[in-house]
């Protein structure tokens, strides 16, 4: 009986983790990202619910940190002047924004 006691503890502790690294993102940036999101694609009830499984299904791919890098790189990107022109040419920038890309493609098929 104590065993399956600390393994159900144990499975409930993992849980908790998963449920703060996949929570890690600030309520402000997600309804930031579904209101952008519904300015683009609808202001109804459905675009609600869809962007905020888009963002939801985001942040289980993606840290909160390297979603802010990333979009600060895709802001920098289009911005013009030579200072943005290194925000396109390194392979670190593009590898960045190419993960928040897959990660916005895998939310847009799951949720839309």
């Amino acid at each position: 009986m104590i065993p399956r006691l600390l393994a159900l503890a144990a499975a409930l502790g993992a849980g908790a983790v998963h449920a703060q690294v996949v929570n890690d993102y600030p309520t402000n940036a997600r309804a930031e990202y579904v209101f952008a999101c519904m300015a683009t694609n609808g202001q109804n009830r459905d675009m609600l619910d869809r962007c905020s499984c888009a963002i939801d299904q985001i942040a289980e791919v993606l840290p909160y940190d390297d979603y802010v890098q990333a979009e600060t790189v895709l802001r920098m990107q289009q911005t013009t002047g030579e200072r943005a022109g290194m925000f396109r040419g390194m392979a670190q920038m593009t590898e960045m924004t190419a993960r928040l890309k897959r990660a916005e493609a895998e939310a847009e098929i799951l949720c839309f």
